[in-house]
């Protein structure tokens, strides 16, 4: 049975003229989504209905729709549960749902649109999952060395990539390490925006931009509390950037996260923001760049294409295979993975360093983020698309996911 039909005749289940229909629905979409692994719940007004969409493995599918007149009722009970102004309807909110109301982490934003209010829900891992550094399927040579600068006492970790690669789970994972080593005789402290995930051990804060508190301020008052390792939730501007190096000299392990494409692009995205390269190279431990790629169902997996991995363009021949693959063959009715032919991710990252004689030297003369890769490889650094080429001529994903997630510029 489809996700799809599950989740109708589960609603179909409850009563409409029941008192608590409405708070039935928003338990029902949570329990529901969550039971078919989706990370995040999209409520989408249009003009005559509210779109529900689950992200799966990272893609969004179209579960089902609501009346419209049921829409403002259905984002009114969560922003009850997390806490939110019910009658502020033309304003951003973001909040996390009580735990009175759910046993795992789940954030609730809204978002006032031309039809009504969007609502994006945000679905933690269980209490049980993605917990640790062990837990997350990091490439074991990238896990082994990250856990070595875990263990340092000064310097920038950071750990970057696009919107949902799972940044924030790693450095989660990072603190909880940290805090299980150290038995509490690190003091551990995190600036955040917002705040995703509790983690017991550690002292968090949630800025608030509207009263001066931004990360770069907040970074800099939070030094002054004696921390011994600083979480940035996310390097935004040159001033968080600069306050995060200055705090790494002084003696602070910070980890933050950076949007950036691969580990060469995050060096010179910090030079782009006035970071000088001399705190670059003083400051930074490490650059870990990582992706999220949906695995092949092995419920359903009939065969894939042998040559799937030839099909990559060499960077050394700079030709491409004559062979060209084909998506995986799956059953229509296969209930592990829905019928998408995918069921659950796999974790690619590559780690940059950037005390490599000939890093640190490109570091130093400003060099463009195509010849720090280069460098970077020549160094040993295995790559995203090298990565890639062995998931899939391993048969753990498909050509199509990849330049799906990774794009055609492999």
């Amino acid at each position: 049975m489809s996700v799809e039909i599950h989740f109708a005749k589960a609603i179909g289940s409850l009563s409409p003229t029941s008192d608590d229909y409405v708070p039935s629905i928003v338990t029902l979409l949570i329990d529901q989504a969550r039971s078919a692994r989706a990370s995040d719940i999209h409520l989408v007004p249009t003009e005559s209905a509210l779109i529900v969409q689950w992200r799966i493995d990272g893609v969004l599918h179209s579960i089902a729709g609501f009346d419209r007149d049921l829409a403002p009722r259905v984002v009114a009970r969560l922003k009850v549960i997390s806490g939110l102004l019910t009658y502020r309807t033309d304003v951003p909110q973001e909040g996390r749902v009580s735990r009175e109301f759910s046993r795992s982490e789940v954030r609730i934003t809204t978002f006032p649109t031309l039809h009504g209010e969007k609502a994006a829900i945000r679905l933690f891992a269980e209490n049980d999952k993605l917990q640790t550094l062990a837990q997350l399927g990091l490439p074991e040579e990238v896990e082994a060395e990250l856990r070595q600068h875990l263990a340092a006492t000064a310097g920038v970790i950071l750990l970057t990539g696009p919107s949902g690669s799972g940044k924030t789970t790693t450095a989660y994972a990072c603190l909880r390490d940290i805090i299980a080593d150290s038995a509490g005789s690190r003091c551990i402290m995190s600036l955040e925006d917002p705040v995703e995930v509790a983690v017991d051990g550690a002292t968090q804060s949630q800025v608030r931009p509207a009263a001066g508190f931004d990360l770069a301020t907040g970074l800099r008052s939070l030094m002054r509390q004696d921390p011994d390792v600083i979480f940035v939730g996310e390097i935004r501007d040159p001033a968080t950037a600069e306050a995060a190096f200055q705090a790494a000299l002084t003696g602070h392990l910070v980890l933050t996260t950076f949007h950036a494409g691969n580990s060469a692009e995050a060096l010179t995205r910090l030079l782009e923001m006035q970071i000088e390269p001399y705190l670059i190279r003083s400051g930074l431990r490490t650059v870990i760049c990582q992706r999220l790629l949906r695995r092949i169902c092995p419920a359903c997996q009939t065969q894939t294409t042998a040559s799937a991995a030839d099909s990559f363009i060499s960077h050394e021949s700079g030709k491409s295979s004559d062979k060209i693959p084909t998506q995986h063959d799956h059953r229509v009715t296969c209930v592990e993975c829905g019928s998408t032919g995918y069921h659950g991710r796999l974790v690619l990252a590559e780690m940059l360093n950037p005390n490599s004689p000939e890093v640190a030297k490109a570091i130093l003369n400003r060099l463009d983020a195509p010849e720090v890769a280069r460098l970077a490889a020549a160094s040993g650094m295995v790559t995203l698309p090298q990565l890639a080429k062995n998931a899939v001529a391993n048969g753990e994903t498909t050509y199509e996911e990849v330049l799906r997630v990774l794009g055609s510029g492999i």
